[in-house]
């Protein structure tokens, strides 16, 4: 399975969900969105086939967004689309993409709608402890 993630390896909740891919036994492509960002019209896809408005894509906290008055609702999609490119900071992670879908996968546990429920067969816990499949490979609610 084609997956790919757009990772920032500073964040505990990326870090979470490529390891959740890899606990499937799939070896994603992990893109460095921070040194790498996605284009304009990539971005724009991902944002859409995840089902989510450009503002909620936007990632807030331990950014730029306030200094550069993102909050304006006047700013239209496009204008948000150009600072998140010109600062990829802004982009809130990880997005994954498979061919079961495209998600923000914030909380990481997020990834597993769009990977496939059989690939699982071993209990998985998050770097903080907190456990998110049991020891057959089943959520935990």
């Amino acid at each position: 399975m084609n997956v790919t993630i757009y990772h920032n390896p500073a964040c505990g909740t990326s870090r979470n969900t490529l390891a959740l891919i890899r606990h499937a036994g799939i070896e994603p492509t992990a893109i460095d969105y921070l040194n790498n960002p996605p284009s304009a019209d990539k971005l724009k896809a991902m944002i859409a086939d995840a089902g989510l408005s450009v503002r909620q894509a936007i990632r807030e906290k331990g950014t730029p967004y306030a200094e550069l008055g993102l909050s304006d609702t006047s700013l239209t999609d496009e204008e948000l689309i150009e600072a998140m490119i010109k600062t990829p900071i802004l982009i809130n992670r990880p997005f994954v993409v498979t061919p079961m879908g495209t998600r923000l996968c914030r909380p990481s546990e997020v990834v597993l709608d769009i990977l496939p429920a059989d690939a699982f067969t071993s209990a998985f816990v998050k770097e903080d402890g907190e456990a998110v499949l049991d020891p057959e490979g089943k959520r935990v609610d």
